[in-house]
């Protein structure tokens, strides 16, 4: 596909001679480009003003994209402060600390690769910007290198990791999770690297971590962003030496494993805040995938239904989705993604009875309360968030099932037992 390129044209104060400037000029043909002061970036300023990771600029669905990556003198545009906005092009004028990058469009064109295909294993897409992510899979799935999965939660970071390793040269080996947000931080070295008898109070056998159980195959480090600073370093050992040491163990192990992280978090502006380590950011990110949210892709909704609703085993529930109801989601702006899609449609499967109405605008995150209480832990505030949404659910799919605790056990693939004790957990009845 053609689309026109971007033209960036740096200018910056001399040293010590402010009324001088020296004028950098750079042609972008990819999807997006890295402005800053380290040398990493496409486009590095050497400026004390410019942070590291001072702003990306990516290629949108409408329009170029600019994105500041918190840095510490702000970014503006004809004086304007922005953290996030489609650029005015053809051209504008985008401050950077003390220098100006021009940018503007050029009348030639550049070609973005896209891969012609409705889906790429469970990933499903039409629109513009999965088309681009299927073409950039198709070329990861062929490497052995480390990758960064970049998205917004509910985006479908894991699918992605999964089809990468599917298709990828360790797809015999073993595909070990692990969610760095889920585990406490005082057990999360035993979790990856393991430990021997006697380590720690409770350990009374060895064991293998998840570096090691990986062997050969990949490990997959979902939410790395949440993982804390003082872990960083030895991850970083263990993806650049290729060896672990297990907790109470002197004796260093070689481990020959792939490393796969996601994020929901923007790691660069991490790096800037100190909350993350720069070298273990470039170890991971040796190749960057970004998946898009789904208000980017709403052409994918009359293509995602129809796979959802065949994984939630409902194909017969298909009438539900008029062109009125398209109609009404293609309205909503879907900020839980993915998931927050497969849980409206399972809850219109669920609600049907006498044509429930449907209104996407109730999503997913209506139990978050608008005020966060900071004063309590992440770990019970998500627990709060989790219950709320069991307790409705069970109140649902009781409803649907007449009061009947075996069909609703059937309905929601659980064990009947373990649905009861949700059920006298939360102090939920049948009734019917």
């Amino acid at each position: 596909m053609a689309a026109p390129r971007l033209v960036l044209r740096v200018e910056r104060a001399t040293r010590g001679r402010a009324d001088e400037t020296s004028t950098t000029t750079l042609a972008v043909d990819g999807d997006s480009v890295r402005i800053g002061s380290h040398e990493v970036n496409d486009v590095v300023i050497d400026d004390p003003s410019v942070s590291r990771f001072h702003c990306r600029i990516e290629r949108g669905a409408r329009a170029w994209r600019l994105v500041d990556q918190d840095s510490l003198n702000g970014t503006r545009i004809s004086g304007v402060a922005v953290r996030d906005c489609d650029l005015p092009l053809p051209e504008c004028r985008v401050e950077i600390g003390d220098s100006v990058v021009v940018v503007s469009e050029e009348p030639s064109i550049a070609r973005i690769e896209l891969l012609d295909q409705a889906s790429f294993g469970d990933l499903y897409g039409v629109s513009l910007p999965m088309r681009r992510l299927f073409a950039t899979l198709d070329r990861v799935c062929a490497s052995d290198s480390n990758v960064l999965i970049e998205g917004a939660s509910g985006t479908g970071k894991e699918l992605v990791a999964m089809e990468i390793v599917k298709r990828g040269p360790r797809r015999r080996g073993p595909f070990v999770i692990v969610d760095c947000s889920a585990i406490a931080p005082s057990v999360l070295e035993s979790e990856l690297f393991g430990h021997v008898r006697g380590a720690f109070t409770g350990a009374d056998r060895d064991r293998v971590g998840a570096f090691e159980a990986a062997e050969g195959g990949t490990i997959f480090l979902d939410e790395i962003g949440e993982l804390p600073l003082d872990m960083q370093p030895k991850l970083l050992r263990a993806l650049e030496a290729h060896e672990i040491r297990r907790v109470g163990e002197t004796k260093a192990r070689k481990v020959n494993v792939r490393a796969v992280a996601a994020t929901n978090r923007c790691l660069e502006r991490e790096v800037n805040h100190g909350r993350f380590r720069e070298d273990l950011y470039f170890r991971l990110s040796v190749v960057t995938v970004r998946v898009p949210p789904l208000r980017e892709r709403l052409a994918d909704l009359e293509l995602l239904v129809p796979a959802i609703l065949e994984s939630l085993g409902a194909r017969e529930s298909a009438h539900l989705f008029t062109p009125e109801v398209f109609a009404e989601m293609h309205r909503h702006d879907w900020p839980g993604n993915v998931r927050e899609l497969r849980n409206f449609i399972e809850r219109t499967v669920v609600l049907r009875e006498g044509g429930a109405h449907l209104d996407p605008s109730v999503d997913a995150t209506a139990s978050i309360p608008s005020a966060i209480d900071l004063e309590r832990s992440f770990r019970d505030g998500k627990e709060d968030v989790i219950a709320g949404y069991e307790r409705r659910y069970l109140e649902a799919l009781l409803a649907w099932a007449g009061g009947n605790v075996t069909r609703a056990a059937r309905k929601a693939r659980i064990d009947r037992m373990s649905l009861y004790r949700l059920m006298q957990r939360h102090d939920v009845k049948p009734s019917g």
